[in-house]
């Protein structure tokens, strides 16, 4: 059985038969892979909180040939993840993250510009004052990196540069459309002010240094995460949870 070594984050947890768990992680050389932990829900478990959901971690797998999960033999932690699970306002925000890219990558594609998104973005909420908002921009800056940008330049369905009247994001189409384009969309589009969209083209074009920067409230934080919610819900093709909380808390 080959060995192999990757710096991963863990993605979710779930129980598995009497004492094990299986793991899903996102790993910087591997992608996303599913493993099990054998004893790791015993009291003595060598495991330690080194698999709860959030935490950044090393780990030592075996492949099994003609199985699709990998065995874990070996974990040690490099961040925990303890401080993201002591409120709702975290645990909602930081499994927003995982569950978006759980939810779009597919297993064995490994993109280290989408681990260290990831792993920026859970870091980031360590000291958040906002981590709702600090779960939007990551999301912003999610779709970018994984190729499904939101478009802001011109009409994603037929291409017309010049917009009349107030800016409609559609989900399905991917980004603004003509008030014409609108009308055909067979999702409801929303309409952005002028305001939100200055706001979501700053987000999707900022140095991830300088985007945490911006800030927004009221009508344009509102219309901004409806948008991006519809869109995040089209890509990953169902609605995902504002927290996954029964999963990450619960069963941890």
């Amino acid at each position: 059985m080959p060995l192999i070594k990757a710096t991963a984050i863990v993605l979710r947890s779930r129980k598995w038969g009497d004492a094990d768990r299986i793991v899903t992680f996102y790993s910087k050389e591997k992608g996303k892979i599913g493993g099990v932990a054998r004893g790791a829900r015993r009291p003595k478990s060598r495991f330690g909180a080194a698999l709860e959901p959030f935490s950044l971690c090393r780990l030592n797998l075996f492949e099994k040939a003609g199985d699709s999960l990998l065995r874990v033999s070996q974990v040690d932690l490099v961040r925990s993840s303890q401080k993201l699970r002591e409120s709702l306002s975290l645990i909602d925000s930081a499994a927003r993250m995982v569950n978006v890219v759980a939810a779009i990558t597919p297993d064995g594609d490994p993109d280290s510009l989408l681990f260290d998104t990831l792993e920026q973005g859970l870091a980031s909420l360590h000291e958040s004052e906002d981590p709702a908002f600090t779960a939007l921009l990551f999301q912003i800056r999610l779709l970018g990196v994984t190729g499904f940008r939101p478009q802001t330049d011109h009409c994603a369905a037929c291409g017309k540069a010049h917009f009349a009247g107030e800016p409609q994001f559609s989900p399905l189409a991917g980004g603004l459309v003509c008030l014409s384009c609108a009308a055909h969309q067979r999702v409801r589009c929303i309409a952005l002010s002028r305001g939100s969209l200055s706001f979501l083209q700053q987000a999707i074009r900022l140095d991830p240094a300088v985007v945490t920067r911006l800030r927004a409230s009221g009508q344009v934080r509102g219309e901004v995460e409806a948008a991006i919610e519809g869109y995040v819900t089209v890509v990953a093709g169902k609605r995902l949870p504002s927290a996954n909380f029964l999963s990450v808390a619960v069963s941890a």
